[in-house]
């Protein structure tokens, strides 16, 4: 069973402003410049920059500078990671956290 709720928690809290939430499904198409995500909401650069330094934080999302743009692109095999994570907490086992002896 995998036991590093922690570090689940922080990516979740991360994923769960709706904003972030909708840059990860926009970058799920390819990669991006961060003038092409910031046409999309009304927010400031600095503004943008703090979600997208959260979502790297939280190693989700990669950048990559050119000249003075940033692209982005998602960092697919680490929430391919999380989303089997969190199909191992949420579903049915003989191994669950609820059958361990705390002995």
């Amino acid at each position: 069973m995998f036991s590093d709720y922690e570090k689940i928690s922080k990516s979740l809290k991360v994923i769960s402003d709706p904003k972030r939430l909708e840059i990860l499904d926009m970058l799920s198409c390819g990669e991006l410049c961060a003038c092409e995500i910031l046409e999309k909401f009304d927010i400031t650069q600095p503004t943008l920059s703090h979600d997208m330094k959260k979502l790297e934080s939280a190693d989700l999302i990669k950048s990559r500078k050119i000249g003075k743009n940033t692209y982005y692109s998602l960092k697919t095999e680490n929430l391919d990671k999380l989303t089997k994570i969190l199909d191992l907490i949420f579903s049915r086992k003989e191994n669950c956290i609820c059958h361990i002896d705390n002995n």
